[in-house]
């Protein structure tokens, strides 16, 4: 679906609302002034909020650094996507870890960990693979891992075990039923995201971002252990109903 693209209109209305908050800064700015004890007070109290409203009143589309997209929550991220529904989200960018190998309860999460910064991926295996090798207690075999990974910086004795999504060179039969594994993962964010908030959080900032990321993960394996024990629970229970069916019938009559 395509828009209207009226940008002129737009960036007139961007001024428009500029000119708005510029005028609202200056004026709490001149009411709070003064050399009272009270008037010090207002202003250690504005001083944060007024900082945040020139930072968006002065931030520009297309220049580096960390800008502003919620007042409510200045840690927030853009992140771009590159996809055509979705070029951007807003928030944190969240390394998620699982087993190549499907484990009999279902695909468990291994690893997760927020990633503040917006890093590129690749460079976040410096950090992952030791925290997951740390975890598990077992150094890592094999790595498969998205094509964003390129150029990764993983350890130096993990360098030649991280193999990346369309690598043509060095795959045997073995790697490349590997390869086809790595899409596994991919309903396992959605699990995470849509029924365990991790597309939502909704714990204040950049640590409650990491604490919201780990609790979602745990929230998703407890789900599968859950599920296996309700299966669990459901096989006892037919199996002592056919017990008890059994014996009835060698009870003479």
């Amino acid at each position: 679906m395509d828009h209207a693209k009226q940008f002129k209109r737009a960036n007139r209305e961007l001024r428009r609302l500029r000119t708005v908050l510029g005028r609202t800064i200056r004026d709490i700015t001149r009411k709070i002034a003064g050399p009272g004890e009270h008037q010090q007070g207002l202003q250690a109290l504005f001083a944060y909020p007024l900082s945040l409203a020139r930072r968006v009143k002065d931030q520009r589309r297309g220049e580096r650094g960390h800008k502003i997209y919620s007042l409510h929550a200045p840690e927030v991220e853009c992140i771009g996507k590159g996809k055509a529904h979705k070029p951007y989200e807003f928030g944190v960018k969240v390394s998620i870890a699982t087993t190549l190998n499907r484990c009999k309860g279902g695909q468990f999460l291994v690893h997760s960990k927020a990633m503040p910064g917006n890093p590129y991926d690749g460079h976040t295996l410096a950090t992952v693979i030791p925290d997951i090798e740390h975890m598990v207690g077992t150094s890592l075999d094999k790595v498969v891992v998205d094509a964003g990974y390129r150029g990764h910086n993983a350890p130096k004795h993990q360098q030649f075990k991280v193999y990346v999504a369309n690598q043509k060179r060095g795959l045997t039969k073995t790697i490349k039923r590997y390869l086809k594994r790595r899409s596994a993962v991919e309903p396992v964010i959605g699990h995470a995201k849509n029924e365990h908030r991790m597309d939502r959080n909704y714990l204040a900032h950049t640590s409650g971002d990491a604490i919201n990321a780990v609790l979602a993960a745990v929230g998703y394996n407890f789900n599968l252990l859950l599920t296996w024990l309700k299966l669990l629970c459901a096989l006892f229970l037919a199996a002592l109903a056919t017990l008890g069916t059994d014996q009835n019938r060698s009870v003479p009559a």
